[in-house]
């Protein structure tokens, strides 16, 4: 959009725009007949104004398309804000059916503008979200050069999404683009960690990395074929097998090692395992079988 910055919104034109006193009847008045339009009265000189626009903007973005933006700048078209008898700005007005129909003055917070726009249409629909889901559906067919350029953009939409930041280091990961992924997760806010989305990209890196540095899976077999009780040998083994994509047999070299020695070097198998289970996704059928088959050896 051409707005405060004077520079063009990347995949918003169509969402927010700038009207003038001649364009507003197309813009507000025409268009609200066919969905909520709010008008957005500001000036370059207004802090509070500057406060509000990337909040308004973003919930904008994020709303699915259900409602448009049309911003005004009151010190280049005085008319329409006189007229609708605005007094101080930041000031914004909803029209529906070429009608103002509700309003608020201020930067509000993101929660009471959602709430505001939610009012209007009922529950948002969160663009971001379906571009996200899309992505995971991309990601579990293999697809995942697909996954991360939707995931790239539910986050042009919405930098905190951590579901689609975690999305995106999976996508890498799956893709061989371990350094990427690797740089990508390092940028995640601080206190990302805590974040379930954002672990399961860690372990799903994590265990990408040390699949890289397993030696040859021949030799791995052999070794855990003379002697069953190399435990070591058999965790590399499942560790590439899963980097190989094999998450059956990975799971199931790991539940043997378990069977065979629980306690080995502190549960080490077992732990593996578990990362295993955070890095496919607790949903994953090879998660949800692994567990029924662990479930089995621990309590049988």
């Amino acid at each position: 959009m051409l707005g405060q910055t004077g520079q063009a919104a990347n995949g918003s034109s169509d969402l927010i725009k700038e009207t003038t006193t001649a364009a507003f009847r197309v813009d507000v008045i025409a268009e609200s007949a066919r969905q909520p339009v709010l008008v957005d009265f500001w000036a370059p000189w207004c802090g509070p104004c500057k406060q509000l626009t990337p909040i308004i903007e973003k919930v904008i973005k994020g709303a699915g398309g259900k409602v448009k933006l049309v911003k005004m700048n009151i010190d280049e078209h005085p008319e329409i804000a006189g007229q609708l008898g605005v007094k101080s700005i930041p000031a914004v007005i909803a029209f529906q059916k070429g009608q103002p129909v509700d309003g608020f003055m201020g930067a509000l917070p993101e929660s009471q503008i959602k709430g505001f726009l939610e009012r209007l249409v009922g529950p948002l629909g969160g663009e971001g979200e379906e571009l996200a889901a899309e992505a995971e559906t991309a990601l579990a067919a293999g697809d995942a050069r697909t996954a991360a350029d939707l995931f790239s953009e539910a986050l042009g939409l919405d930098p905190a999404d951590m579901t689609s930041f975690g999305g995106l280091v999976r996508a890498l990961v799956a893709l061989g683009d371990l350094e990427q992924a690797r740089a990508a997760l390092d940028q995640a806010p601080e206190g990302a960690e805590k974040n379930a989305a954002i672990a399961a990209a860690r372990a799903a890196l994590e265990v990408a990395e040390r699949a890289a540095s397993v030696g040859d899976l021949g030799d791995l077999i052999a070794r855990v074929t003379a002697d069953p009780l190399d435990h070591a040998a058999r965790i590399e083994l499942a560790i590439g097998l899963n980097g190989r994509g094999d998450r059956r047999e990975a799971a199931d070299q790991l539940l043997e090692a378990i069977r065979r020695d629980r306690a080995w070097n502190e549960e080490a198998a077992r732990k593996q395992l578990l990362q295993f289970f955070e890095a496919w996704g607790m949903a994953d059928p090879e998660t949800l079988g692994a567990r029924r088959r662990l479930s089995g050896i621990l309590f049988s």
